[in-house]
């Protein structure tokens, strides 16, 4: 008897300890997911571009300066590397960190930057990060367009500041549609192939609206806490059970890859969400998400 009335509490505490375990093992490990890109409207020498997306780093730091996050992207071997905001935290900002982990990455590939809302919160701190960035070789894209060549073909690179540089500045809200819509249009091209770098992915059918054939974005955070056959449970500025927490979305002829992220903001902690590194691989030919 004595024996059963202790299995219990010993079994339970057991399995308590392996959940604490799996939730820090969870969060300190990083994933690679690998999406295959089809599109026919793909300019032939981009057949097999390699392209890593790192969102949503918040400051965090994986190992020694993040070394096994930089492994990673040296054994994918990228063409180019696209940082699709929040690379700093605005609530515990560590500007030299970020700045440190960028100035590894350009060393492997060609950087491409665009901010997101938490580098809109930092004010004049921004603007010192952007000139930082800039002078490691980081090529930073704000409402406009550079091109980028691969076997005598030429894509449109497209990058947008996120709706909070304007309206923080303003005052106003719920404009996010209207503000991407000419921040696209601004940035022009609309004619050539365009793979757009913009942090927030609710905005997908301005972005499909547009003609915009690619587009990388982050700031979901995977839906932060994801249930089993449900996805993601909460995102900023999409609620609960957000649509786009992460992954690959079509509409019409464009499609979105959604990074999960690899730090955390207002929720210190992921559940069944680990931190993740997106690698595409480009195909100029109908297939799978067509």
């Amino acid at each position: 008897m004595k024996r059963k009335k202790w299995l219990a509490p010993v079994v339970l505490l057991g399995l308590l300890a392996a959940l604490i375990l799996w939730i820090i093992w969870g969060n300190v490990t990083i994933k690679t997911t690998v999406y295959h890109i089809y599109d026919a409207n793909l300019p032939q020498g981009f057949r097999g571009t390699r392209i890593a997306q790192i969102s949503d780093l918040h400051n965090a730091e994986f190992g020694a300066d993040n070394e096994p996050l930089l492994s990673i992207l040296t054994r994918e071997k990228p063409d180019l590397i696209l940082f699709t905001g929040d690379m700093v935290d605005s609530d515990h900002t560590d500007v030299n960190s970020a700045l440190s982990f960028a100035a590894k990455a350009v060393d492997i590939a060609p950087c491409y930057y665009v901010p997101g809302n938490h580098e809109a919160w930092l004010g004049h701190t921004y603007t010192e990060f952007e000139a930082q960035l800039r002078t490691l070789g980081v090529t930073v894209l704000r409402n406009e367009a550079t091109p980028f060549q691969r076997n005598g073909d030429t894509v449109q690179l497209v990058g947008i500041d996120d709706p909070d540089f304007v309206e923080s500045a303003s005052g106003l809200f719920d404009l996010s549609s209207a503000i991407v819509d000419k921040e696209i249009t601004d940035a022009g091209h609309a004619e050539e192939y365009r793979i757009l770098l913009s942090h927030r992915p609710e905005t997908f059918p301005t972005y499909a609206a547009q003609g915009i054939n690619l587009t990388f974005a982050g700031h979901a955070h995977g839906g932060q806490f994801r249930l089993p056959l449900v996805g993601g449970l909460v995102a900023p500025n999409q609620g609960i059970f957000p649509k786009y927490d992460g992954g690959m979305y079509t509409n019409g002829t464009s499609t979105m890859v959604v990074s999960r992220g690899l730090g955390n903001s207002i929720i210190p902690v992921r559940i069944n969400n680990r931190p993740e590194v997106v690698v595409a691989v480009l195909h100029s030919s109908s297939g799978p998400n067509r």
